[in-house]
């Protein structure tokens, strides 16, 4: 449920066109339904604008089949992120029109039409490597409401392939950034354009990437004004915030 939501129940309400107990029985699960292994936070939306999204690392495959069980009786848009093949699988038992970014390893599921921005979101990737955070950005960016255009495979090492992308980047709202190695492709696209950048690390690279943590560094670190930086092959936290910014 979210403010409108609750807006127009409340309407209903006042205008007798729904009873005072059925009303109640809508908000019973207000603020959060406790299913024992996970409360989940039905007040979300209200509060920031956007529903809880499902973590599905760590948890297992029957606790995300009916945290998506529940999910589903709200009529809203569903994300599960890191999610794998049999989760999805499991899902799909109780929704068929589940879809799987199999590379992206995130399920969703749409129940409203989200109303596409003018504007875009650039997802811009220094390599073919990182595309597994490039997908789980593009797929959150999407169910979000956004448009999206992806940049890949435009590193440092051919910059050449960057440069005759610029146009598109040039032309988003705000900007993505994802490299593994040395993280250095955000700086330089930071010191291109006029647009905010959100830089994801990923873990790709040799022993002294350090699991990401070199590109981490790097960014964090970055000589170009405008680059701020989330947690490395975080690409769900990249999108969220991008598509706060591009809705503003």
């Amino acid at each position: 449920m979210n403010l409108q939501d609750m807006k127009e129940l409340l309407e209903k309400v006042k205008n007798g066109d729904i009873e005072i107990e059925d009303a109640l029985e809508r908000l019973k699960d207000l603020p959060y339904k406790d299913l024992v292994f996970a409360k989940i936070d039905n007040h979300r939306e209200i509060r920031v604008g956007y529903p809880e999204v499902i973590y599905c690392e760590g948890k297992t495959v029957e606790q995300v089949k009916s945290i998506v069980e529940f999910m589903l009786t709200k009529n809203k848009n569903i994300i599960a992120t890191r999610a794998s093949e049999e989760m999805y699988k499991a899902v799909k038992e109780i929704c068929e029109d589940a879809n799987y970014n199999k590379l992206g390893r995130i399920i969703t599921i749409r129940r409203t039409e989200e109303k596409y921005t003018d504007s875009y979101i650039a997802i811009v990737a220094a390599g073919t490597s990182d595309l597994p955070v490039v997908e789980e950005a593009v797929e959150t960016a999407k169910i979000l409401g956004n448009r999206v255009e992806k940049v890949i495979d435009v590193g440092v090492a051919g910059i050449h392939r960057l440069l005759a992308n610029l146009d598109i980047i040039r032309g988003a709202k705000v900007i993505i950034v994802v490299a593994g190695m040395e993280g250095a492709l955000a700086s330089v696209v930071g010191g291109l354009v006029d647009k905010p950048i959100i830089a994801v690390p990923t873990s790709v690279g040799y022993g002294a990437n350090f699991g990401g943590l070199s590109s981490l560094l790097s960014m964090l670190n970055s000589c170009a004004s405008g680059v701020s930086v989330v947690n490395i092959d975080n690409g769900f936290g990249a999108a969220y915030i991008a598509s706060m910014i591009n809705k503003i």
